[in-house]
């Protein structure tokens, strides 16, 4: 009954998609048509094949297939963001790079959004959904609850990436600051991000250990927050079924403070608490210490997840915004150093008793350097809120920098010990295949996050007093073009920082891919582990 329900369903979607298809008149939107079609129709080939066929006990253990998926998705997508990134540093050095003949399809207008949502959602989506499962079977000591709901909260997740991927190259987004993919796209999103939720949060409800370990509280806040954020920014009207268009409900200024709410709080709730929950876990278990204090953790979060939600309006300071909205997101952010600071302490002190592990394992190294950058962002995003530093900062090149040391820095680092933790765990497999790939990864990560940073530090300092430098009679020296010139140099040094970032990224590809298929396997494989 359930496969028939299934097929019909199915065959509805397709159905639908070819009418679609047939007479929509937007590219973008006939594009996603299509694939909407394939995926549908490949379903519902695959269930009807499965009729009749006879039904196999599932193993007792927790469900780490889709974990292992997970894993696999995350390395791919970072690597593709990665090297989206590092094409459109280089366009900015070299224009030229705008490739006429691809009819805007590659331009940095449609890639730059393309990279931000790769890295982000693509890349940074996937570990917190791969690790939040992995992480809450262990804590909760039960399989994840909804049986294939996790399944569909994969597909559906690698579904919403293709469809905003393409709508970014076809050009077909909402107007909006990063450029959002279109209603239909948001839509998806949603009810993939409800099937997480459930799946998540059904799990830590039968759980059989009675306590809630603190990074699935991390998990939890950041699973809620984030669909909060997502329904509300983007809340549109839908013109047409057959168009791609759409009416954004927050006009003016309005907007504006509605889109750094959701911006912000993405930073802080996608980028931060979903990785805070990663660090509760793995730095503890790879250094094989206790949590430094589990107190601190507890306030860690309750203090980041209260003070973080009204730190937005600081992105609008010498805006229409009104300076007591503005000014409220400043103080909050600088109060918001504090509870950051207590984390990152936490994360370093836990490894008290074990810091000869820094000479001989690079993954506590890459969790150690990822803790350090986080430190260092929370001290700088405060600091950066503050009226008067923000007034040279702001527009210029050092944002830039700021966002790239934390996302590179502190997210990518904290991944990428985490999938070097997790490879061996999920394929059964004695070790990683070689801990020399693991050092060359850290050093050409290392050294590129740092050449990447400085040189944004440099270019955007340099960039903001050159825009507000005047000559005796109050006239500006510098035309933009001038800026633009003099911060050539630096936009070298910063692409050749992405290309070590890169490189690292694909020799960790390399050392996970070998790892499952020559690394030597453990002598049994556990089946139903306790918790860890």
């Amino acid at each position: 009954m359930t496969n028939t329900i299934k097929i019909v369903a199915l065959g509805v979607i397709t159905l639908c998609a070819m009418f679609a298809a047939n007479f929509a008149r937007d590219l973008s939107y006939q594009t996603h048509a299509i694939i909407v079609m394939l995926v549908a129709g490949g379903l519902f080939l695959v269930n009807v094949r499965r009729i009749g066929e006879p039904k196999i006990a599932t193993a007792t253990g927790y469900m780490d297939d889709v974990v292992r998926f997970g894993v696999v998705a995350t390395t791919f997508w970072g690597v593709v963001g990665f090297l989206a990134g590092t094409y459109i540093a280089f366009q900015l050095a070299f224009p030229a790079l705008n490739i006429e003949w691809a009819e805007g399809y590659t331009n940095f207008g449609r890639l730059r959004p393309l990279h931000t949502s790769a890295v982000i959602f693509a890349f940074g989506g996937n570990a917190l959904i791969a690790t939040s499962f992995y992480i809450v079977q262990r804590t909760s000591a039960v399989r994840l609850w909804g049986g294939n709901l996790a399944w569909f909260v994969f597909w559906g997740y690698q579904l919403f990436i293709v469809l905003a991927a393409t709508g970014y190259l076809l050009g077909g987004t909402q107007s909006k600051e990063y450029a959002e993919p279109e209603w239909y796209v948001d839509l998806w999103l949603t009810v993939v991000w409800v099937a997480y939720l459930a799946v998540f949060l059904g799990t830590v409800i039968k759980r059989k250990e009675k306590h809630i370990y603190v990074a699935n509280w991390f998990f939890l806040a950041f699973i809620v927050t984030v669909a909060l954020l997502h329904v509300v920014n983007n809340l549109t009207i839908p013109v047409s079924i057959f168009g791609s268009k759409s009416v954004v409900i927050w006009p003016g200024v309005a907007d504006a403070m509605v889109q750094w709410w959701y911006g912000h709080n993405a930073v802080g709730f996608f980028l931060t608490a979903g990785f805070l929950g990663m660090m509760y876990y793995f730095v503890p278990k790879q250094a094989e210490r206790p949590v430094f204090s589990y107190k601190l953790s507890i306030i860690h979060f309750w203090a980041l997840i209260f003070l973080y939600i009204w730190a937005g309006p600081h992105h609008l300071h010498y805006t229409a915004l009104p300076d007591w909205a503005s000014t409220l997101g400043m103080v909050f952010s600088i109060v918001l150093w504090m509870p950051s600071w207590g984390g990152m302490i936490n994360g370093l002190m836990t490894l008290s008793g074990a810091w000869d592990k820094l000479r001989t394992d690079p993954i506590i190294r890459m969790m150690v350097i990822s803790i350090g950058f986080y430190g260092m962002s929370t001290f700088e995003g405060p600091m950066m809120s503050i009226r008067a530093v923000n007034s040279l900062s702001h527009y210029t090149d050092w944002t830039i920098g700021h966002v790239h040391s934390g996302a590179l820095g502190w997210n990518g680092m904290i991944t990428f010990a985490a999938l070097y933790f997790l490879t061996p765990k999920l394929w059964n497999k004695a070790g990683l295949y070689s801990s020399k790939l693991v050092n060359w990864h850290f050093w050409l990560a290392t050294i590129g996050i740092i050449l990447y940073a400085a040189a944004m530090w440099v270019t955007g300092i340099m960039e903001g007093l050159m825009w507000r430098e005047v000559d005796a009679n109050g006239f500006l020296v510098n035309s933009f073009a001038d800026t633009v010139s003099a911060k050539f140099p630096m936009y070298v040094v910063r692409g050749t920082g992405g290309i070590m970032y890169l490189t690292g990224a694909l020799i960790m590809a390399y050392n996970l891919w070998m790892t499952v298929k020559a690394a030597p396997a453990k002598a049994e494989a556990p089946i139903a582990v306790p918790a860890e």
